[in-house]
């Protein structure tokens, strides 16, 4: 979540790289509504640089974008309508302190209540993989040695 003044499509596409830096993989798929910012050039161009797909939902048609329109509803019904930002400092301050609370701290019904932290530390025990420097099975061989060859 960004707060400024203004954010046109470079800022987006700004924000969209440093998700793809912080996550270490880009996306397949990015849905958008018909917003300026949204079909701009830097945004389609960045999407066919990157091979991501575009996918823009129909104008008046929220429903095609549910999890968008629920978590744009949390935002308006717990942030925008109760405070008065007396500057897009604190706007910004405010708006990171919302995300980060929503994203690690609060239970969702999607999750069986458990916070997206909670769920994640989760999934991520159930599919470990093996660690690189470590023999694996294969069908080909009873043992394989997946060590890199440079070490």
């Amino acid at each position: 979540m960004e707060a400024e003044r203004r954010i046109d499509g470079d800022r987006v596409v700004d924000v969209l790289e440093g998700i793809v830096a912080e996550q270490g993989r880009r996306p397949e798929l990015v849905r958008c509504d018909n917003g300026p910012e949204m079909t701009s050039n830097a945004l389609r161009d960045s999407c066919r640089f990157s091979r991501t797909g575009a996918a823009f939902i129909e104008p008046g048609s929220p429903s095609e974008n549910p999890c968008v329109e629920s978590f744009n509803s949390h935002v308006r019904d717990e942030l925008l309508t109760v405070e008065v930002f007396s500057c897009l400092t604190e706007a910004k301050v405010m708006t990171d302190d919302f995300r980060q609370d929503y994203n690690r701290s609060r239970p969702h019904r999607a999750h069986g209540m458990m916070t997206p932290a909670a769920l994640k530390a989760r999934w991520q025990t159930t599919h470990s993989l093996p660690c690189r420097n470590q023999p694996t099975t294969s069908s080909h061989s009873r043992w394989t040695d997946e060590r890199d060859p440079a070490t």
